[in-house]
């Protein structure tokens, strides 16, 4: 595969089709920006991506307008990201589609996201009915953002990190709102909750704040930031156990949040946050 994501719907002019249309989907190898960061064969994390859809709707077989909010995870060892705003366009394809039910709704889009990503994803859907079921809470951690630090870096800079590697090794989890990235291709903000869960050589907390800061005017997609600070922390500070999460907020009727860890600690929770 050949796609970049100057090549991507991104910042151009998108027709909305409204019929189904599996081709819009747009994938992009995950190894080029990998290649950056100088990981090549066994990656040091697994993870996942997880998408929640919030403008999810078809018809059915009558034509009645039927809606669901839609949760994909995607492995972070799968060879693609698939870039959002084809994503949504594909989502879109559906909004005039009759399906006779959700089960041949929820067979397309595991079909086709699978093809997309390049392999096997998960797809539920909440209706209607169970939408008040669902919760939202903020990512627990000691807050970073209380610290009163003076600032004058806006790009990623590991060497900033700092962890006490004379001292006892400690376990904890560490949460900042202030990160700040843009979209690769069209510069526009993303913005994003992140959670870093560590055991090893306590991280010098005034220095890691001051590095998620770094990302606030770097260009890179959501995945590609957080893998590139679960490498810096992980080659800088020497963990021998960390967990990356960022629940970033909703564009286009779509959020993503990238969880990379490196120890099984369960399952990142899908917990929508105050900003998502």
């Amino acid at each position: 595969m050949t796609n970049t994501p100057d090549q991507s719907p991104l910042g151009k002019t998108s027709a909305y089709q409204t019929q189904y249309a599996p081709e819009l989907l747009f994938p992009i190898p995950r190894q080029q920006k990998r290649d950056e960061l100088g990981l090549k064969g066994t990656l040091p994390f697994f993870g996942v991506d997880i998408w929640n859809a919030y403008e999810l709707s078809w018809l059915n077989m009558r034509g009645k307008p039927q809606v669901a909010i839609a949760t994909i995870t995607a492995p972070a060892d799968s060879p693609n990201i698939v870039e959002s705003k084809s994503f949504k366009l594909y989502l879109n394809s559906f909004n005039q589609t009759r399906l006779a039910n959700t089960d041949a709704l929820l067979a397309l889009l595991r079909e086709d996201l699978s093809t997309a990503f390049g392999a096997q994803v998960a797809v539920t859907l909440t209706q209607p009915e169970d939408f008040g079921k669902l919760k939202m809470g903020e990512l627990e951690g000691v807050l970073l953002d209380r610290l009163d630090i003076e600032v004058d870096n806006y790009s990623p800079a590991p060497e900033l990190l700092k962890a006490r590697h004379d001292e006892a090794a400690v376990e904890e989890t560490l949460v900042s709102h202030l990160l700040k990235s843009n979209c690769l291709v069209t510069g526009q903000p993303d913005w994003g909750t992140v959670q870093i869960h560590y055991a090893g050589p306590q991280i010098d907390q005034e220095s890691l704040l001051r590095y998620l800061i770094g990302f606030r005017e770097h260009n890179e997609f959501h995945e590609q930031c957080v893998e590139r600070i679960f490498t810096d922390i992980l080659r800088q500070c020497k963990p021998h156990k960390l967990a990356v999460y960022a629940r970033y907020t909703r564009r286009g009727g779509l959020d993503i949040n990238p969880w990379r860890a490196n120890f099984s600690a369960g399952k990142a929770p899908n917990l929508r946050t105050a900003r998502q």
